[in-house]
């Protein structure tokens, strides 16, 4: 790609203009593209995606503690490593249009895996060397949180904790049994309905709740404690 062409993708794609313009041209060179310096030295992106990938847990962290004042540790961590995760950057990247950056010669057969998500992360490594962390936060949060990060269906799913308990168990090859029962007080209230989830045969959390799903959830999120408790 040209540089002029190039350079006024990348602008419409920060949202700023780059100062040292190198950097984000080698964010756009992926170890299969390897090129030559100007020193004749072999380069790609994989400096610049260690870094990125270091600076981007740090912008995530941050973020996640701002604006979940009262969650936990392991709340955090859990969408911190959602958002994070190899599968989730190769989409935002493709919704940002980063393939269109790519430099001439990356052909799909040599494509390596997770190849847009690796130049995204590359691409935070160059930002956060050419303008700062400050610029890197900013850009991280206007780009991809506010427009390709829904935080509603990553909490949804975070307090999902029977389908947590069923995709563990699977994973794991153990048997997930839900056994729950409706109990009445003779006084004319709503019945109450009492839900023990068991693995492999031993009772691993119970809930009591008003309807049958908020007992299966209240017992799974008792089982996912004791899970990561071992």
């Amino acid at each position: 790609m040209k540089t002029r062409s190039f350079y006024f993708q990348l602008i419409r794609l920060l949202g700023f203009l780059p100062f040292r313009l190198s950097y984000y041209r080698l964010a756009f060179v992926p170890r299969a593209a390897t090129v030559r310096d100007q020193t004749g030295s072999l380069v790609n992106n994989e400096r610049l995606e260690y870094l990125g990938d270091a600076v981007l847990d740090a912008i995530v962290a941050d973020y996640l503690f701002s604006r979940f004042p009262d969650g936990d540790e392991g709340f955090m961590t859990k969408l911190r490593s959602r958002i994070v995760k190899r599968k989730n950057l190769d989409l935002i990247a493709t919704h940002m249009d980063i393939p269109l950056l790519l430099r001439n010669g990356i052909l799909p057969a040599n494509q390596a895996k997770h190849l847009y998500g690796n130049i995204l992360e590359a691409l935070i490594g160059a930002i956060y060397l050419d303008r700062g962390y400050r610029a890197a936060r900013k850009f991280f949060i206007r780009k991809i949180i506010q427009k390709h990060i829904d935080f509603l269906q990553l909490v949804k799913r975070d307090t999902d904790y029977k389908s947590r308990v069923i995709e563990w168990a699977q994973k794991n090859r153990i048997e997930v049994v839900f056994s729950t029962k409706e109990e009445h007080s003779g006084t004319g209230r709503n019945p109450l309905f009492i839900s023990n989830i068991t693995l492999d045969g031993k009772i691993n959390g119970t809930g009591t709740g008003c309807s049958k799903k908020e007992a299966e959830q209240l017992a799974a999120k008792e089982a996912i404690r004791s899970i990561e408790k071992d």
